[in-house]
């Protein structure tokens, strides 16, 4: 009878073991599955991202242009504007508010997947085996999903690999476009809309353009104002002046980096170039182990902008020194070190 009890105890066993294992397989199979998800490997998901304060700001008038598009059946948008205005930005901006829940029930809960066109080249080897173009799998994911948004970045690159590489994005995109099965957000400069994509009227039929400006300097002040907790967050480093010595900063930098100030065609514009030289005194602060950002740090960053004519870097100086005289003396900085 003993016997009988251990054979019985041996085939539960056996049982559970199988039954562990078939556990452990379906586990194994579901993560593969996650796995081969090409949007996941080799795209970023601007929804998911953690954003310490609105990305897009004074950007409202664009981003409502771009939501009516994306609403509009069989139409995608296309972000046309010169580089380091902020088209990201307003992508982004999107995605903030599809965080906040502050859009359109139509698309609340989406997602935005910013992809590059580099990353599609080449083809994606499934599970089974079988080898299948990226661009190929990463539609066919879209049009499953129902509810992603693809942000492409230089979309006019698209134009250029099917050149280059031999594959044919452009053609790829083409039915999926028109059938409103896909919704895509590119982004170009106007020279490059021009050179690439203009040519292709079959393509652009399903864009519609949205001219993106470069704000002006009251515009990009506010950005700065909006900015920098952001800036302070990434380098643990503190602005600790009132709000309105900030705002004084804030401007100074900006007619700096106007435009004709700048390096004719190496300059970035506004607000680009604002936020890199206000980010380049953080990183000064960050170097001398300083939990503030002081009048020392913005005036080396002043002195080491690149993205300015050298003269006019002399005389900003200059002008920093009268204006901010006070804060100056009151820190101790001696300018002669600099």
């Amino acid at each position: 009878m003993d016997e009988l009890f251990d054979i019985v105890e041996d085939e539960t066993l056996s049982l559970d073991d199988d039954n562990n294992k078939d556990s452990e397989n379906n586990n194994e199979e579901i993560v593969e599955k996650k796995k081969a998800s090409v949007l996941e490997k080799y795209g970023e998901n601007l929804s998911t991202k953690v954003y310490i304060t609105n990305p897009a700001i004074a950007r409202d008038n664009e981003i409502e242009k771009t939501i009516l598009t994306i609403l509009t059946p069989d139409k995608s948008a296309i972000l046309v504007g010169k580089a380091g205005i902020g088209k990201t930005a307003i992508v982004e901006g999107i995605a903030y508010k599809i965080q906040n829940n502050d859009i359109p029930n139509a698309i609340k809960g989406y997602d935005i997947i910013k992809v590059n066109t580099s990353q599609l080249l080449g083809k994606y080897t499934s599970d089974d085996g079988t080898e299948e173009l990226r661009i190929n799998v990463l539609l066919k994911e879209v049009e499953n999903a129902s509810n992603t948004i693809l942000f492409i970045d230089e979309i006019h690159t698209l134009v250029i690999e099917s050149r280059n590489s031999g594959i044919d994005f452009v053609n790829a995109l083409k039915p999926a476009l028109s059938r409103g099965d896909i919704k895509v957000i590119g982004a170009t400069t106007l020279d490059e809309y021009n050179q690439y994509l203009i040519r292709d009227k079959a393509f652009l039929r399903r864009f519609e353009k949205i001219d993106v400006e470069e704000p002006n300097a009251e515009t990009t002040v506010k950005i700065l104002m909006g900015s920098y907790p952001r800036i302070e967050k990434k380098t643990g480093v503190k602005l600790a002046y009132s709000s309105f010595v900030i705002e004084n900063i804030m401007k100074f930098i900006v007619n700096m980096t106007s435009e004709y100030k700048r390096v004719y065609e190496l300059g970035s514009r506004y607000p680009d170039n604002a936020l890199a030289l206000l980010s380049k005194a953080f990183s000064y602060a960050k170097f001398d182990n300083s939990e503030f950002v002081t009048f020392k740090h913005i005036y080396k960053a002043i002195m080491n902008c690149q993205s300015v004519y050298s003269d006019v870097v002399k005389k900003e100086a200059e002008a920093f020194k009268v204006e901010f005289k006070d804060f100056l003396e009151k820190e101790n900085v001696d300018l002669n070190d600099y």
